[in-house]
């Protein structure tokens, strides 16, 4: 268990100022993901929400090395600095026991579709690199365009709830398994509400050697359409209808890291507060419901059995 009175007195390596909206769930996770080591840190950022209301120039709420780069290359950019480093320590222009930490952040957009690719390539070189995906379930930044991370049935700019179709219609993509058939060391799934999984996880993911990778769930108050106060509530019920597993692969081993038993809630309890999703509240809609609630459950199996559970 963290006692946070233990990590007030570190120094913020995210700070407060940021343009985010108010009730975003983004600065949360990255605050807390950020004191879950106290080595020096260098940040890799891809573009989208944390980027840019992070760093409008002249201002930054970084106060620690930071690298902004496109949507599609931050890997690729922090391989290269992580090679960069251990160059130097073996040319002795670093000293040897100074370990500095790598630490990657994109949102959905710039992890599960366009900076796929250079994801895959840091993981199977074996960069000791740091990588969250700090998931919102869209491309929230540029105005809610779906992403592979958007759930089925969702409403978005670019896949609009109509006649024709009721949101979209294929199930995201599952990203932590994508990566953790790159056999790398550590792989997890967190949410912003739960902070001691969150921070334990982070935690243990720094202190890994070799590649290791964070999605954490975020959710989004303006692309989500609830109210600012229920963003951790929002987190919280997408865990507890099991919609969104707590779990982490340690070397190809899958562990569970919280079940709610019979305690866990139908979808629809998730689904409901969000304006994206009203639509399959109206009438004639209840096979889609249902066709959810099916998909959360058929997957929710498949993790307990990976998990011996």
């Amino acid at each position: 268990m963290v006692n946070p009175k233990d990590l007030v007195k570190q120094p913020e390596k995210f700070t407060s100022g940021h343009r985010m909206c108010l009730g975003c769930s983004v600065p949360v996770a990255v605050k807390n993901i950020m004191k879950a080591t106290e080595n020096p840190v260098i940040v890799g950022n891809a573009t989208g929400c944390l980027e840019v209301c992070s760093t409008i120039f002249p201002f930054t709420s970084w106060s620690v090395p930071y690298i902004h780069n496109a949507f599609e290359n931050v890997a690729a950019t922090m391989s290269g600095v992580e090679t960069a480093y251990h160059v130097l320590k073996k040319a002795g222009k670093i000293p040897e026991d100074k370990d500095i930490k790598f630490i990657c952040f994109g949102g959905d957009g710039g992890t599960y579709d366009i900076g796929l690719q250079s994801l895959s390539g840091m993981l199977e070189r074996g960069h000791d690199i740091f990588y969250v995906c700090y998931n919102n379930e869209a491309y929230m930044n540029t105005g809610v365009q779906k992403s592979s991370a958007t759930p089925f049935g969702a409403d978005t700019k670019t896949d609009p709830a109509g006649k024709v179709r009721p949101g979209k219609q294929e199930f995201q993509k599952d990203l932590t398994k994508v990566v953790v058939a790159h056999n790398i060391p550590y792989a997890c799934q967190a949410a912003v509400h739960n902070y001691n999984d969150m921070f334990a996880k982070a935690k243990k993911a720094f202190e890994t050697k070799g590649p290791s990778f964070m999605n954490v769930l975020t959710p989004c108050v303006p692309g989500w359409g609830y109210p600012q106060s229920k963003s951790l509530e929002m987190s919280r019920l997408a865990v507890e209808t099991c919609f969104w597993p707590l779990y982490e692969v340690e070397n190809g081993v899958y562990k569970l890291s919280y079940d709610p038993g019979d305690k866990k809630l139908p979808i629809i309890d998730w689904l409901r507060p969000q304006k994206r999703f009203s639509h399959l509240f109206k009438p004639g809609n209840e096979a889609l419901l249902k066709k959810i609630q099916d998909n959360v459950d058929s997957e929710w199996a498949k993790i307990k059995k990976l998990c011996g559970v």
